[in-house]
């Protein structure tokens, strides 16, 4: 008897160890409802693949925001807005949304971007980029004959930095005496690049530069070979582009497939 007891006592506390009870799988019951654990779980998820740690603190938190749902949506199933029209369709938008993100999640599963085809983009980037960058200043007006009485009272000893702070339209530059920083010549409107790349170190333009924004007086302060990162100082984001592009022909592709009438 003493024997079937003690079996009957160490199969149930092996049970209870095998499925522990109702209340532990939930993190609160809301007016008799269960609120299941993996709600929390979800939101934890999404925070942690986002880089956000999730302490302590931050797990109380979670907690209570599900909770809160849980009230708020028990509040609106009452008033029956679960069976509105706007509810419905959002309900319909969501649902896509999700699917949608389901899709390119398999997507990129499938087609990971490699470290081969990284180094490619990569290399592509570097033969693009191979040349020179310039240090350029310039004043940007309206009207041409400002420009060239810039350049004139500039040959007459004026400071270009104290003109520029004084009556560049570009309130970028102009704030700095002009300063353009560091850039490819290619950054540029074409016409400020060629009128740029022909001219000397620390020369200015003899005459005034016309572009879709006004009048330039353009200086070369200037040059150096081109600085290039590292590709491994770049390799998430040029990998984040590459991953783009393949997802935006798989639409592309997905779409030219599709009947559309």
């Amino acid at each position: 008897m003493k024997k079937q007891l003690l079996s009957g006592l160490i199969a149930a506390a092996l049970l209870g160890l095998a499925a522990p009870p109702v209340s532990a799988q939930n993190i609160a019951i809301v007016n008799g409802k269960p609120v299941p654990k993996e709600r929390a779980d979800m939101l934890r998820q999404q925070l942690e693949r986002s880089g956000r740690p999730v302490t302590p603190e931050i797990e109380k938190q979670i907690n209570a925001e599900v909770i809160d749902r849980e009230v708020l949506v028990q509040a609106a199933l009452e008033r029956g807005l679960e069976g509105s029209a706007d509810y419905k369709n959002q309900m319909e938008l969501a649902r896509e949304a999700i699917l949608i993100n389901a899709l390119f999640a398999d997507f990129r599963k499938a087609n990971p971007v490699t470290d081969a085809e990284t180094q490619a983009e990569y290399d592509k980037f570097v033969a693009a980029n191979n040349g020179k960058e310039y240090k350029a200043s310039h004043i940007l007006v309206d009207k041409e004959a400002d420009a060239k009485a810039i350049i004139a009272a500039i040959k007459k000893g004026a400071k270009f930095e104290d003109i520029a702070k004084k009556q560049s339209k570009d309130p970028g530059s102009g704030a700095k005496g002009g300063d353009l920083g560091w850039a490819s010549p290619a950054s540029y409107v074409s016409e400020f690049t060629e009128a740029l790349i022909k001219l000397d170190q620390g020369k200015m333009t003899d005459a005034p530069v016309k572009s879709q924004f006004g009048w330039h007086v353009i200086r070369l302060d200037d040059m150096r070979p081109i600085q290039l990162p590292k590709l491994e100082d770049v390799k998430p984001q040029v990998a984040q582009q590459l991953l783009q592009q393949k997802q935006a022909k798989y639409q592309e592709e997905l779409r030219a497939k599709a009947k559309i009438e």
